[in-house]
């Protein structure tokens, strides 16, 4: 049996991907998904937080308007001297207080897009990250932008199966990207490529992009704005827009030789 290359493997491990140097075994394809952006110098990938959103703030709306009623039955219980209900009253209260909250930001609190860039001429990857930790709604949730060297990147392919509240089964699958410490296989950071796309695909659509250029790609689709929404799309309006660093936007969208053109124009706009 093949044993995980990283330390310590994703959760839910099935397979190390081609590290990003070797050559893609199988087809390079993005599904049915089209870049952000695709030329000579750099790739950008979306990577929605969900993969439908509003569904989530639904459930908000139960669990707030539950709350009205409990503050009344802790009232009669304490008439009554039901002390069962005066202890577990106010714990409902914060339950249906937490709810309310979760579903609303996990809906609006993510941004509408964490893309993710493969710069080609500089051989780096740049990764829009949002980190957040679910259960606890009521702490700051926050993009954090990371950059590595394209050689510290490795994949991995995972799946899960879960058990939903009515018994039933879920079964997911993606990609986590890992960043390794130079000269070992030991993780530093990681982070999902994908979740129930292309998955492989993609990583081998990435690697090919990463090796030989985008001619040696199949020509993508019009690329899409991730800020650009629908008016109906009420819960990505309420998501914040994308932004990335003013100096990492510029570093990751450019070769080095554009760089150093462009601080020789300022520097002689300035002198002038």
């Amino acid at each position: 049996m093949t044993r995980p290359l990283l330390n310590p493997p994703c959760t839910g491990w099935k397979q190390d991907l081609p590290t990003p140097y070797d050559a893609p075994i199988i087809e390079a394809s993005l599904g049915s998904k089209t870049p952000n952006h695709q030329d000579d110098i750099y790739l950008e990938i979306s990577r929605p937080a969900l993969l439908v959103r509003g569904l989530m703030s639904l459930f908000s709306v139960p669990s707030g308007l539950a709350v009205l009623p409990i503050p009344g039955m802790i009232l009669d219980a304490y008439h009554e001297h039901d002390t069962a209900f005066m202890i577990t009253g106010p714990l409902l209260i914060l339950l249906c207080v937490w709810m309310t909250i979760f579903t609303l930001r996990v809906d609006i609190s993510p941004p509408r897009d964490e893309p993710i860039r493969f710069n080609r001429a500089r051989q780096k990857m740049y990764a829009y990250n949002f980190k957040h930790r679910w259960w606890n709604p009521f702490e700051k949730w926050e993009v954090i932008p990371v950059s590595y060297d394209w050689s510290q990147v490795r994949a991995e392919r995972w799946s899960q199966t879960g058990t939903l509240p009515n018994g039933g089964l879920i079964f997911k699958w993606g990609v986590m990207l890992s960043i390794i410490e130079p000269g070992t296989n030991n993780v530093i950071d990681r982070f999902r490529l994908s979740t129930m796309c292309a998955d492989e695909y993609l990583w081998a659509y990435v690697c090919t992009y990463m090796q030989q250029g985008p001619s040696a790609l199949p020509p993508p689709g019009p690329p899409k704005d991730h800020n650009d929404v629908l008016w109906c799309e009420v819960a990505l309006r309420l998501a914040p827009e994308v932004a990335w660093p003013a100096d990492m936007d510029q570093e990751s969208r450019t070769a080095p030789q554009e760089l150093t053109s462009i601080g020789t124009e300022l520097n002689s706009t300035q002198q002038t």
